[in-house]
């Protein structure tokens, strides 16, 4: 494996983690460049069941989120196998895992015991919740933080059951924080010589998207006005129907509300309803103002409003369900949905970098490996 390319060439990940928000994380480092050397148990990674997949232990989920590593077969909770590990950390960058404090202590692979061996390590957990906090022993998976933080919730406020987002949210959420993170930590080290310790928790990872967006009023103290971002929260802001199908405007500022209304022959209806054309009300008023837009739009068809609205330099895209991502001109062009062939797999397609690069663009060359791949490898370069 070719691992001396893109920003991170040079440094090396020991991946202690399992499931999806490490691996993310771990593999946007490799996809870097950084060698990332994936430390599994016997049996592998959970997520190499998880199917769809051509041969056992190479699901299509860990694939994507397992590319460009080698993987390292240890029992932990043999001495000579923990040893290995600890000997590898101690020529490594950066050691991530996702375990809960009572099993890693149990492992003897706290940061104390990983910075004896390296003092340089910056020593990355991604846990469920803040170690502080009463929480910190709870099991933490995507569903249960999603419910926890106030996602979940967001569905009920426009009108609709709580329900999850059908996406693994908190964990590609904190998995992207934690390479923030790692990569704050090694500017830092690289000013300073020093490693340190650093604590990922979903929980509060999560809070800070969902309030973010929705501390509204209380904000300020005593609180301005209601939790909630109305616009966020109107039951109408989705895909509108149109005759044929479905697409998808904003229509943003005041100048884009009155050129709107007046372009499609609607200009009577906009100057008569202070709802939509006085900005203070509309703003109050999201569920009538965007449902008018809606009526609107149901009456052409998608290629007249993607055609007339572009003209008129209104935010509208095409509304596309997964088929058609896979045959989005768009991404064909950028190269962004690549096929390749993988060494036991066979054909693939695979997701590339979406970042451009002037001089050390990343390219998400490696191939995902089957279990123990490396550990010969690897543990061979420790002698």
């Amino acid at each position: 494996m070719d691992v001396a390319r893109g920003p991170l060439a040079g440094f090396r990940v020991v991946d202690l983690s399992s499931v999806i928000m490490g691996p993310l994380a771990t593999r946007i480092l490799a996809d870097f460049g950084a060698d990332v050397v994936k430390i599994e148990p016997p049996e592998g990674d959970i997520m190499r069941l998880a199917v769809p997949a051509r041969h056992p232990g190479m699901g299509a989920v860990f694939m994507h989120l397992n590319r460009g590593k080698r993987s390292v077969v240890l029992d932990l909770k043999k001495p000579p196998d923990r040893d290995a590990l600890l000997r590898l950390c101690a020529r490594s960058d950066v050691f991530v895992h996702n375990m809960r404090a009572a099993a890693i202590e149990r492992l003897g692979l706290t940061y104390a015991a990983v910075a004896k061996a390296n003092p340089a390590i910056v020593y990355v957990s991604l846990v469920g919740f803040g170690q502080a906090g009463p929480y910190a022993g709870f099991p933490a998976y995507d569903d249960l933080i999603q419910g926890i933080s106030g996602l979940a919730s967001l569905f009920a406020r426009t009108g609709d059951a709580p329900r999850y987002v059908p996406s693994t949210l908190a964990d590609r959420i904190g998995g992207l924080s934690a390479v923030n993170a790692v990569l704050a930590a090694l500017l830092h080290r690289t000013k300073s010589g020093a490693g340190q310790s650093i604590e990922i928790p979903m929980f509060e990872t999560l809070v800070d998207l969902v309030l973010g967006d929705h501390l509204g009023g209380a904000t300020f103290d005593p609180a301005a006005g209601p939790l909630g971002y109305g616009r966020l929260l109107t039951a109408m802001r989705r895909p509108y129907p149109t005759s044929d199908g479905f697409v998808c405007v904003l229509v943003y500022n005041d100048a884009d509300w009155r050129t709107f209304f007046e372009k499609t022959g609607n200009g009577e209806r906009f100057y008569g309803d202070p709802q939509l054309h006085d900005p203070d009300q509309r703003r109050r008023n999201y569920d009538h103002a965007y449902r008018a837009v809606g009526e609107v739009l149901a009456t052409r068809t998608t290629a007249e409003w993607l055609s007339l609205l572009r003209g008129l330099d209104i935010p509208v895209a095409p509304y596309c369900d997964l088929e058609s991502l896979l045959i989005d001109p768009h991404l064909a062009a950028t190269g962004f949905l690549q096929t390749r062939d993988h060494p036991t797999e066979g054909r693939i397609r695979t997701l590339g970098i979406a970042s451009t690069w002037s001089e050390t663009q990343p390219s998400a060359a490696g191939f995902t490996p089957t279990l123990g791949q490396h550990t010969a490898e690897v543990l061979g370069s420790l002698v």
